[in-house]
C-alpha cells in the first residue's frame, strides 16, 4: 500500500444528528451494529438518537425517538435480536405516514439515518430520502415548520446495513445474522445426528428461507446432508426416484442415518412447493424408512450472535457512520457490506434491483440465471455441494492412475476433518487414488499410510480435532524415510493441512527437491490453525471456532462480573506470538483492552488502562474485561498484569484472572470453519489435478518449479494459490507470524468502541462501488 493513509480525525460530526433504527425481521448481531453506530457517532461528536420500533416509532414520534449516551448501549453486544425493537409498519407506506415521520425527525434536527434491516426496509428508506425535500415543503405550507428549517435540513442522508438471517441480499457476501442462524441450525443437526444414528432414522429438517436457499444450502454443505431442496435450484423431473435411490444406496453402504434439508420456500421445476411433509411421506411410502420431520422455525433467529456476526456488525456500524459523515447531497443512499474480507459501500438501489432480479428469474423459471445472480459465493456453495454429496458409480469415474496423499501437520484445529473429507471425495471424483497419512510427517516416515475411500470420510465435517492424527514434527529429520515412503506407495501429489508447521514443512520439502526427486510433485498447503498466523492468508481453518469459544467464555465471565460489580477480569488467550485471537476476541466480546505482541506496550500504557478502568467504575458499567495474548510480552505476564491491576485498583475494583488454555483448540467446528475447510480443500484438489496433468511426462510426474508448491489462502476478496518460496519474504520465522497482518487495521476499532482516543486509518473505505463488479467473472469472494 503506497498511498498516504487517510485518517478520520478530519471528519467531524459536530452539529450532526444521526438516527438509528432496526426494521423488518430481527437478526442476531443487530445490537452489535446499533452499539457501533452509537459509539462511533458519539466519538465523532455527533448526537445519536434511537428510533424505537422501526418505522412505526419514527411515525409515532414522542418517546420513540430519544437521544442516547455511551452507556445506553452497554451490555447489548451479546444479546440476540434487537433491543430497540422492530415492527412492520403500514403507515410508513403511505405519504401521510412519511410526512409525520419527516416532521418528527426535523423537530430533533435528525438528517442522517442508519437503517438496519432487510431489502424492504432499505427500499422504504430510499423512497423517504427521495421524497424528503417535497415532504419538508409540504410541512412548511401547512405551517408545521418554518422556511429556515426547510433550508437547514434540506437533505436526508441514508446508509443501510443488511440485517437478515436469510443472506438474501445481493451485493453483500454475508448479511448480519446469517452466521448466527447457521450456528443454530448446525447445533440442531449435530444433536439430531446422534439420535438418528441410534435408531437408523431419516430426518427431514425444514430451515428458514422463503425466497433464498442460502441457509439450507450451507447447512447441507456443513453437515454433509444427503439431499437439499432450495428455491433457486429445483430438482430435475423424476427427482423422487433419484432421491430414493440415493437414500437406499447410502443405507446399503452401512450409513445409519439420512439427513434431508428443505428450505421453507423450496419448489419443483414447475414452481410447485416441496414441503417437508411431502418429502417425509415420499420416503415412508417408497422406502419404508423410519422418518421424522423437524421444523426449526424461530429458533434460527434466536440466541446470542456468533463472533463473526459481532465483528461484522461492529465493522459495518463504524463504516456506516463514516459514510454518513462523508455523504453529500449528491451521494446516493448506500449499503455498507462485506466483500470477501473487505468493507465496501454499494449503491442501495442497485443492490435492491439485483435482489429483485433473482426473484423475477425464479418466478419465470430461469433457475440457472437465479443462481448466477445470487453471486459467486452462492454458486460456489452449490457446485461444491453437488461435487461432494453424490458419488458417481465406479464405472463412470475417470481413471488417472495418480496417487494423492493427505496429511495433517501441527496442532489440531476444528475443521481439519471437513477439509480431509472434501479432499478425499473430490480426489476420487477426479479419478485419483486417495491415501491418508496418520500422525503427520512422523507417521509418514514410519509408513503409516493407507488408501482411503469415499465412505471412510462420511460424517467427518462435524467432528472436531484431527481424526487422521497430527504431529508438530517437521520433515527435515526424516527426509530419506519420507522419500522412501513416497516411492514405495508411488505418491504423485501431497495435500498438507495444518498451521505454521505445515507451511514450514512444505518449504523444507521444496528445498530438498534437489536431493530427492520424490519431492518433485505438486504440493498444496491448506492453512488450518486456531492462531491464524500463517502467511499468505487472512483466515485459517479453525480460527473461527476458537474465537467463538473465547467469546462464549468472555460472555459468561462478563455476566459474573456484572453480578459482583466493580470487578475486572484478565483473560489469557492462545495464539503463540500472533494476537489475532486476543484482538478479535476483544472486539467481539466488548473488552476494554487487548495486549498483543504486534503492538508493543510499556508500563505507561498499562497505567493508562488502569486509569481508564478506574474512570469506567464511576459510570453505571461497573466491570472490566482485558484480554492478553499468551506471548505478548515475556516480562508483563498474565500474573504480572493481574498483580499490577489488583494493586493499582485497590479500593476501586478487584481483579480475577482466567487462562483459557486448550479449550480453544477443541469443540465441534463452527459453520464457517466447516464450510471454509470444505471449499478451499475442494479448490486445492482441483488445482492438484491440474498440476498433475501439466507435469506428467513420459510416464511419470515431475514438478520442480516454485509454483508447484503452493499455499491456498484467502486474501481480501480472492482465494489465491501462492508459491511457498515467495511467501518466505513475508514471514517472520522467529515469531512464526506474517510480517504484515490485515486485522491490525481493526485494532483502533476495538479501542474506539471501548472509549479510547485513537486514530483510525480509513484509506480502504469511502469509495462507492457498483454491484456489477460482483458478477460471476470476478474472482471468488471469500465469504462462505
Amino acid at each position: 500500500m503506497d498511498h498516504q493513509p487517510k485518517f478520520f480525525e478530519n471528519l467531524s460530526g459536530t452539529g450532526k444528528a444521526i438516527g438509528v433504527l432496526t426494521s423488518g425481521g430481527d437478526a442476531q448481531g443487530m445490537n452489535a451494529a446499533v452499539r457501533a453506530v452509537v459509539r462511533m457517532g458519539i466519538y465523532v461528536k455527533a448526537k445519536v438518537y434511537f428510533v424505537y420500533e422501526g418505522y412505526q416509532g419514527m411515525v409515532d414520534g414522542g418517546d420513540n425517538i430519544v437521544e442516547v449516551s455511551w452507556e445506553s448501549v452497554s451490555s447489548i453486544l451479546q444479546v440476540g435480536g434487537t433491543v430497540i425493537g422492530s415492527a412492520r409498519c403500514k403507515s410508513f407506506r403511505t405519504r401521510e405516514g412519511r410526512l409525520q415521520a419527516a416532521y418528527n425527525l426535523v423537530q430533533r434536527g435528525i438528517t442522517n439515518l442508519c437503517v438496519i434491516g432487510g431489502d424492504g426496509s432499505l427500499t422504504g428508506a430510499n423512497l423517504f430520502r427521495e421524497e424528503w425535500s417535497g415532504l419538508l415543503e409540504e410541512l412548511a405550507q401547512k405551517g408545521k415548520i418554518d422556511e429556515e428549517a426547510v433550508k437547514k435540513y434540506a437533505y436526508l442522508n441514508i446508509v443501510g446495513m443488511v440485517g437478515s438471517i436469510d443472506n438474501d441480499f445481493c451485493g453483500t457476501d454475508m448479511t448480519i445474522g446469517t452466521d448466527s442462524a447457521l450456528h443454530r441450525i448446525i447445533e440442531v443437526v449435530d444433536a439430531i445426528m446422534t439420535t438418528a444414528q441410534s435408531h437408523q432414522r431419516t430426518f427431514v429438517l425444514e430451515v428458514m428461507g422463503r425466497h433464498c436457499g442460502y441457509l439450507a444450502l450451507v447447512s447441507a454443505l456443513a453437515c454433509g446432508a444427503d439431499w437439499v431442496f432450495i428455491p433457486e435450484y429445483p430438482p430435475e423431473e423424476g427427482w423422487e426416484d433419484s432421491m430414493c435411490v440415493k437414500l437406499s444406496e447410502n443405507r446399503a453402504r452401512k450409513k445409519r442415518l439420512n439427513i434431508i434439508i428443505v428450505a421453507e420456500g423450496a419448489i419443483d421445476c414447475h414452481n410447485k412447493p416441496i414441503t417437508s411433509e411431502k418429502v417425509k411421506d415420499l420416503v415412508v411410502q417408497r422406502l419404508g424408512f423410519d422418518t421424522r420431520v423437524t421444523i426449526l422455525g424461530h429458533v434460527q433467529r434466536g440466541g446470542t450472535p456468533s463472533a463473526f456476526d459481532r465483528i461484522l456488525a461492529s465493522r459495518m456500524g463504524v463504516e456506516a457512520v463514516l459514510a454518513l459523515l462523508e455523504a453529500t447531497p449528491a451521494t446516493p443512499a448506500c449499503v455498507v457490506s462485506l466483500s470477501g474480507n473487505q468493507a465496501v459501500r454499494l449503491p442501495l438501489m442497485e443492490c435492491v434491483q439485483m435482489t429483485q432480479e433473482v426473484q423475477k428469474a425464479m418466478d419465470e423459471g430461469r433457475f440457472v440465471e437465479a443462481v448466477r445472480l445470487r453471486g459467486r459465493s452462492f454458486e460456489n456453495n452449490l457446485n461444491t455441494y453437488k461435487l461432494l454429496s453424490h458419488k458417481k458409480p465406479d464405472a463412470e469415474l475417470p481413471k488417472t492412475n495418480f496417487n494423492v496423499a493427505v496429511l495433517n501437520v501441527g496442532a489440531p484445529a476444528a475443521g481439519m476433518n471437513a477439509a480431509v473429507r472434501a479432499a478425499v471425495r473430490v480426489g476420487i471424483t477426479e479419478g485419483h487414488k486417495m491415501f491418508a497419512v496418520i500422525d503427520g510427517f512422523e507417521g509418514f516416515a514410519r509408513g503409516k499410510i493407507k488408501e482411503i475411500s469415499w465412505g471412510d470420510v462420511g460424517g467427518w465435517t462435524g467432528q472436531g480435532g484431527s481424526i487422521l492424527g497430527t504431529k508438530r514434527t517437521l520433515p527435515a529429520k526424516y527426509l530419506e524415510k519420507i522419500a522412501d515412503q513416497m516411492r514405495t506407495n508411488n505418491i504423485n501429489a501431497l495435500m498438507v493441512i495444518g498451521g505454521f508447521e505445515a507451511y514450514e514443512s512444505c518449504l523444507q520439502l521444496h528445498e530438498a527437491r534437489s536431493r530427492f526427486e520424490e519431492f518433485c510433485v505438486p504440493i498444496c498447503v491448506l492453512p488450518a490453525t486456531i492462531s491464524n498466523n500463517v502467511p499468505g492468508t487472512d483466515f485459517s481453518i479453525g480460527a473461527d471456532t476458537a474465537l467463538n469459544a473465547i467469546v462464549e467464555t468472555c460472555d459468561r465471565i462478563k455476566q459474573s462480573a456484572s453480578g459482583t460489580k466493580r470487578r475486572v477480569f484478565i483473560i489469557e488467550t492462545m495464539g503463540g506470538y500472533c494476537g489475532y485471537l486476543a484482538n478479535m476476541g476483544a472486539l467481539a466480546a466488548g473488552a476494554d483492552a487487548a495486549y498483543i505482541f504486534e503492538e508493543q506496550f510499556d508500563i505507561r500504557e498499562l497505567q493508562a488502562n488502569v486509569e481508564h478502568l478506574t474512570e469506567k467504575m464511576k459510570t453505571s458499567i461497573q466491570r472490566g474485561l482485558v484480554l492478553r495474548n499468551e506471548n505478548c510480552n515475556e516480562n508483563y505476564t498474565t500474573d504480572f498484569i493481574y498483580q499490577l491491576y489488583s494493586e493499582e485498583g485497590k479500593g476501586v475494583f478487584d481483579c480475577r484472572k482466567n487462562v483459557l488454555g486448550h479449550m480453544q483448540q477443541g469443540g465441534a467446528p463452527s459453520p464457517f470453519d466447516r464450510n471454509f475447510g470444505t471449499k478451499i480443500s475442494a479448490k486445492a484438489m482441483q488445482w492438484i489435478s491440474k498440476k498433475l496433468k501439466e507435469t506428467y511426462r513420459k510416464g511419470k510426474v515431475f514438478a520442480n518449479t516454485d509454483d508447484s508448491v503452493c499455499l491456498l489462502g484467502m486474501r481480501r476478496r480472492n482465494l489465491v494459490f501462492q508459491p511457498v518460496a515467495e511467501l518466505k519474504n513475508e514471514t517472520d520465522f522467529v515469531h512464526r507470524i506474517p510480517k504484515e497482518q490485515w486485522w491490525l487495521k481493526l485494532r483502533p476499532l476495538m479501542k474506539i468502541l471501548a472509549k479510547y482516543k485513537t486514530s483510525y486509518d480509513v484509506s480502504d473505505s469511502g469509495q462507492l462501488e457498483h454491484v456489477a463488479m460482483h458478477s460471476p467473472k470476478e474472482a471468488e469472494p471469500g465469504a462462505i
